[in-house]
């Protein structure tokens, strides 16, 4: 069966770096768009980032020019380098998939998403 599963999350500081990590299996993830969601506690689940099957990208304006969304797919896998992290981008962070090979306008719905990770907590504290 299709499975999604993050790791590399942690605690940063403010000002720090870290990179998530998604490794796919039970389909084959190269033909897909894949995304990165974060949701702090309390708040809905809000779209971070998306790469195409073809590369193309999509961010959330909060985390432009500070996150970078991009996969492997001999390793059948979708990164999210972040740097300069914020208070504000604390959370869990889970990888998904709305099995379409785009992003498009609106790749951060979650009414799209097939399939969801069990996600990655990121903590910031200084």
């Amino acid at each position: 069966q299709v499975q999604l599963v993050e790791s590399g999350g942690g605690l940063v500081q403010p000002g720090g770096s870290l990179r998530l990590s998604c490794e796919a299996s039970g389909f084959t993830p190269d033909y897909y768009a894949l995304m990165w969601f974060r949701q702090a506690p309390g708040s809905e689940r809000v779209g971070v980032s998306c790469i195409s099957s073809t590369l193309g990208t999509g961010y959330a304006w909060s985390v432009k020019d500070r996150f970078t969304i991009s996969r492997d797919n001999q390793q059948k896998s979708v990164y999210l380098q972040m740097t300069s992290v914020k208070f504000e981008d604390a959370g869990d962070y889970y990888c998904s998939t709305a099995m379409k090979s785009f992003c498009g306008d609106t790749w951060a719905a979650q009414a799209t998403i097939t399939y969801w990770g069990e996600g990655t907590l990121v903590a910031v504290s200084s």
